[in-house]
């Protein structure tokens, strides 16, 4: 087969030529093509349930909307996680499924469920499924700013022609907008005047329903003309509003601006944006699921550039997150690596080959490696991506690997200086070596496998780092089959076959080195094994994680502050704190920081939660280019802030941690049970516990108490007396405290809602400032004569749950923690112990440890059951090719050696051995017994050339020196760039580059000296 191949390719070089050019071309195109994003898709096929009840507590939601809605959706299929929060008026619900489920049938799947029983669920709800997004769909962020108009006014703008502009951008799933105000026409009842009118809140509703509507009617014929018939009542403005007539008879008409204060209000708060200390609005555009986000990012800016000489005179649209600028500078950082590694590579490969035509043939299987690379990647729907791209950059030493060992047989044969025809020498040459390298791409691609089995957030990450090396190796090898013995053909020649003195001296040195140790085993056999011990040693003191933390370039601080606090309590403290980072933090260029719940409800937090973004400048303009020492810094500024809850993360960072588990931080403990309060104890004891580890920083405990509910309930004698119901009376208090929507009114394209409301900002208004007013509040009785609320109903306080969080229907409160300065599982299995110490679990309550813990414990289990399977593929391999049991041991039996030097790089380092770490051990499995095969196959391709055995090991040796050199070299020079980048993305490949170096050093040197020992003992075996 592989000499039918290489036949094939040297009698049809044009043809094999213009299939090269093809490739180029296909590649080059699939790389125009491909998406392009920071990460890949790590998000599992998730559906989230958005539930809206207006004025319900958390209990009451919990009760009545959350159990039921998650016992009907726990019947749904294919259903790995459901998760719910709950709190203070909304309820979501998360449902994730296993991998592999179509979205949409899962949307589907939750939408039927959720029909079913919605008839069921308490009235005046809203909501449904949200969009069909992620958790890292939040791409671009913005603020609207024009000093000359008011928040309403700017909020108007963004709700009824920004927002409708960049949600016809494809691939945009919808536009969030916060802060401002939402304009409404409120209606404020005078409760006196009703009275002595006779007129009941029930009329005016009434009444303004039967008038705001227009009816069509038919048609009618006049002439030979046909006519539209319709009545029309529908309001055009508030002043038709304001004019309503409630009653009319011969003595007077009474018009609703008679019996109530008519004007512009807004909706009810829950949240609010403030931008450098001043109340801002925000747009944040939300990708679709599997779009392209660099395309979506540049469509929604093109679409915005296009708008804004259209907006009102003054108007800016200040972007202060933009996802592209973080895939930009990601792929840079790896591009330039990528780029670095080539030339460094070709460098190597010239050094070794002495000669720029032999250099040239090599080299030029790497852009068409990486080209058929891309090609494969559009064909599988990978995206260009900081993982993806790595994979590349990892791969590309390895590359050459094939191509090196091809052009080298064939220098070397060309320098014997054959009378055969050229041809027939690089056929010789070329199929010489085909098994072993055939073998050794193989056995590579089988040693990345075992990342293709990772599940959960690890398996999204590094399975498109494994796909890429595959893809990338397969490449190569058809590459060094078909290309690179027609190019060899073309451009080598005698001279080029010449070996460059230093080589030869090398080879000098290293035959009398190997002489020396062939003679004298023992002693290096034994430092070998000591080396092995030391290495174990360090392996169980070294540090383990789950993912080195990429730097996103900006940060996030998430502050909870006091359960109770109002919102515009809350707002102030955050302009306080605003002010104080601007002017002593000098490296902040923008701060926004967003209050509250977000008008869809994808991250539903309370009053008293605050996200403050920090828009960085350029690192060459800090006084100091240590993110961590900028942290530190920011840290003491909040210090003069006490009272709150702090925890520092960053945009994908934080989305990432709460796709997981809910929560933020990089472990989260969680208690499930099913009462509160001992949960809130438990966690409380837990929190004080985590303070006291080493290593913990921003702890934070769920604020799951702290909420106090004015109960209001009717007196049954008196209202059944007077008429009262709890539901009238619900109905007419909701109006003057939350607001109620009667109808409302368009005009043009904005539809301004007709609320019964008591906003601030109505000159003259009473609003509700202590529960003294509550209790004087007049409330109009069905006989046309109003009470006191105090005379009506008893009034009573409670303290209730804030925040209800849920997992597979069960309770649970959460301790989180950030780790600076140790190793995660360290620090959990420390703080685990003292749990269990310290605190004795109730009966039916228990305790899970999530987050990059639970991450890091479930990758290295599925490597440890995968890894020993591609071992044992790879020794099949082996005894495939070279039909010993003994010489497939003998190969295996350097990777413990190469092991040992990435575990000492490692430790020297400093890093911690973590997944990408780990992907850097697998991959030196390949590189071992790479180099393995090329030394043994050559010593059994030349039994019996020499007499002497002792000669004929040392030979083979000598001979080999070179190639097993130069892919050692070459697979070191390009992962070495790296080990030095720097910027985001670099944290996440370095430990693996560290890795692979280190255990290059000691697996070339076993695979040169003890190889050839332990064959020559092999050797003796047999005679």
């Amino acid at each position: 087969m592989l000499a039918a191949v290489l036949r094939l390719s040297l009698s049809q070089r044009l043809f094999v030529g213009l299939l090269a050019i093809l490739l180029a071309g296909v590649g080059m195109q699939a790389w125009r093509t491909l998406p392009v994003d920071a990460f890949p898709d790590i998000s599992p096929t998730q559906v989230k349930v958005i539930i809206k009840v207006p004025g319900m507590t958390t209990t009451e939601i919990e009760s009545q909307v959350t159990r039921l809605v998650e016992t009907e959706l726990l019947g749904i299929p294919h259903q790995a996680m459901l998760r719910s929060t709950t709190k203070y008026a909304i309820t979501v619900i998360t449902l994730d499924f296993s991998e592999g489920t179509d979205i949409y049938w899962a949307r589907q799947q939750v939408s039927e469920r959720l029909s079913g029983i919605w008839g069921s669920l308490p009235a005046g709800i809203s909501g449904g499924v949200a969009p069909m997004s992620t958790p890292l769909s939040e791409m671009f962020m913005f603020t609207v700013d024009n000093p000359a108009m008011s928040l309403q006014a700017r909020r108007e703008l963004l709700d009824w022609y920004i927002r409708p502009a960049l949600r016809s951008v494809a691939g945009v799933a919808d536009v969030n907008s916060l802060g401002g105000f939402v304009k409404t026409y409120e209606i404020l009842p005078d409760p006196i005047r009703l009275q002595q009118l006779g007129i009941g809140l029930e009329d005016i509703e009434r009444t303004i329903l039967q008038t705001n509507q227009n009816t069509g009617l038919g048609r009618i014929s006049k002439g030979t003309d046909s006519l539209i018939l319709r009545t029309e009542g529908r309001f055009a403005d508030i002043e038709q509003l304001q004019t309503l007539v409630l009653k009319s008879d011969v003595s007077a008409t009474v018009r609703l601006q008679d019996v109530a204060k008519v004007s512009v209000g807004h909706l009810s708060r829950y949240g609010a944006v403030t931008r450098n200390a001043e109340e801002a609005v925000q747009g944040l555009v939300i990708a679709l699921k599997d779009s392209n986000t660099a395309e979506v990012v540049r469509d929604v800016k093109a679409k915005l550039a296009e708008l804004t000489p259209t907006l009102p005179e003054g108007t800016k649209v200040e972007v202060f997150y933009d996802r592209a600028n973080l895939i930009e500078t990601a792929t840079d950082t790896l591009i330039k690596a990528l780029i670095e590694a080539v030339v460094l590579v070709i460098i190597v490969l010239a050094l070794f080959l002495g000669n720029v035509r032999a250099a040239f043939v090599v080299s030029l299987s790497l852009p068409l490696a990486a080209l058929g690379t891309f090609a494969l990647m559009k064909v599988f729907g990978l995206s260009a991506n900081l993982m993806s791209l790595g994979g590349l950059v990892i791969a590309i030493g390895m590359l050459v690997d094939a191509s090196v060992v091809m052009v080298e047989n064939a220098v070397t044969h060309l320098h014997r200086q054959s009378k055969l025809p050229l041809l027939h020498q690089i056929f010789r040459a070329c199929y010489e070596v085909a098994t072993p390298v055939l073998a050794g791409t193989l056995i590579v691609v089988i040693v990345f496998s075992p990342l293709l089995t990772l599940s959960g957030l690890e398996g999204k990450l590094f399975s498109p780092v494994a796909k890429t090396i595959v893809f990338a190796m397969l490449s190569a090898m058809l590459l060094a089959f078909t290309l690179i013995p027609v190019l060899s053909s073309l451009l080598l020649n005698a001279k080029a076959a010449e070996m460059p003195r230093w080589v030869q001296r090398l080879q000098s040195a290293y035959q009398h080195s190997l002489q020396h140790v062939l003679a004298h085993p023992r002693p290096y056999i034994g430092l070998l094994l000591a080396s092995l011990v030391l290495a174990g040693g360090l392996f169980v003191l070294a540090g383990k994680s789950f993912m080195p933390q990429l730097d996103e370039g900006d940060i996030i601080i998430q502050l909870e502050k006091s359960p109770s606090i109002t919102l515009d309590a809350s707002i102030a403290l955050d302009k306080q704190l605003e002010l104080a980072l601007l002017e002593n933090i000098p490296e902040i260029l923008n701060i926004v920081a967003r209050t509250g719940s977000d008008e869809l409800g994808l991250d539903p937090m309370g009053l008293n939660e605050t996200d403050v973004f920090l828009q960085l400048k350029p690192v060459d303009q800090w006084r100091n280019p240590d993110k961590q020492w900028l942290i530190a810094d920011i840290r003491a500024q909040l210090a003069h802030f006490p009272g709150m809850n702090i925890n520092f993360t960053q945009p994908i960072q934080m989305r990432v941690s709460e796709m997981l588990t809910g929560t933020s931080g990089d472990v989260a403990i969680k208690v499930f049970g099913h009462d509160l309060d001992t949960l809130t104890a438990l966690a409380g004891q837990i929190g004080d516990i985590t303070e006291q580890v080493q290593g913990s920083e921003d702890v934070q405990v769920a604020l799951v108490e702290g909420g106090q509910y004015l109960n209001i309930r009717a007196r049954p004698e008196i209202a059944a007396m007077l008429g009262v119901s709890t539901q009238s009376l619900s109905a007419y208090l909701l109006g003057l405290v939350e607001g109620r929507t009667v109808s409302e009114i368009v005009e043009g394209e904005i539809a301004t809602p007709i609320r019964f409301a008591n906003s601030l900002e109505q000159p003259n208004s009473v609003k509700f400032r202590a529960v003294g007013d509550l209790l004087h509040q007049p409330i109009l009785l069905p006989d046309g004569t109003s009470l006191p609320l105090q005379q009506v109903a008893d009034i009573s306080m409670q303290q209730g749950p804030l925040l209800i969080e849920r997992e597979m229907a069960k309770r649970f409160v959460s301790v989180t923690t950030n780790v600076v300065g140790r190793d995660v599982v360290g620090f959990v299995e420390t703080l685990q112990s003292s749990i269990d110490q310290q605190i004795e679990m109730p009966q039916g309550y228990r305790i899970e440890y999530g987050g990059e813990f639970e991450n890091q414990q479930r990758a290295m289990q599925n490597l440890m059951l995968v890894v020993p399977i591609a071992l044992l593929l790879i020794f099949v391999i082996l005894f495939t090719t070279f039909h010993s049991l003994a010489l497939s041991g003998l190969i295996l039996g350097n990777i413990p050696f190469a092991l040992m030097g990435g575990m000492v790089a490692l430790y020297v380092s400093g890093e911690f051995l973590s997944v990408p770490a780990s992907v850097g051990f697998i991959a030196l499995l390949g590189v071992a017994v790479l180099n393995g095969v090329v030394m043994v196959s050559y010593f059994e391709q030349t039994q019996g050339v020499y007499a002497d055995a002792l000669e004929h090991i040392t030979q083979g040796a000598v001979r080999r020196l070179r190639p097993v050199l130069m892919t050692a070299t070459t697979a070191m020079f390009g992962l070495m760039p790296l080990v030095f980048a720097t910027g985001p993305g670099a944290e996440i490949q370095r430990p693996l580059a560290i890795v692979v170096i280190g255990g290059l050093v000691t697996s070339t040197l076993t695979t040169l000296y003890l190889l050839p020992v332990f064959y020559r003992l092999m050797e003796r075996s047999r005679e």
